[in-house]
């Protein structure tokens, strides 16, 4: 358990693990209390890079970080911030190019949340 009040209130997990992938279920840039994890909240690229070291933060435990991440998947409320979020993602992932998916959607429960993101790592011996 993460700590996030969501896997209460949805019986879920932030990360488990399944065979040689470890799994991180969607990661919004809030923290406890349901508070913006970032000042600056109307800003995608800072709620990506946000969203994201939670993410990697839950692999921790699995002993993997960043180098270990395979797949993302991004959900943005607003199409207007495909680029910010792609600028963050780059940053965080240029080396590793794990495979990614962006999708729009219509929007998350919390209004002030303009992405939430997924990860899968992989902890076998090497990547492929």
């Amino acid at each position: 358990m993460s700590g996030s009040t969501w896997e209460d209130t949805l019986g879920s997990a932030r990360a488990v693990a399944a065979g040689d992938r470890v799994l991180v279920s969607g990661t919004a840039p809030l923290a406890d209390g349901g508070r913006m994890s970032v000042s600056a909240t109307d800003d995608p690229y800072e709620q990506t890079r946000a969203a994201f070291g939670d993410a990697v933060e839950a692999l921790r435990p699995y002993g993997l970080g960043l180098e270990s991440v395979v797949r993302t998947r991004m959900y943005l409320s607003h199409v207007r911030d495909v680029d910010e979020v792609a600028r963050a993602h780059r940053e965080l992932f240029e080396a590793v190019r794990p495979v990614s998916t962006v999708v729009v959607t219509a929007g998350f429960v919390d209004p002030r949340v303009l992405v939430t993101v997924e990860l899968e790592a992989y902890r076998g011996d090497e990547r492929g």
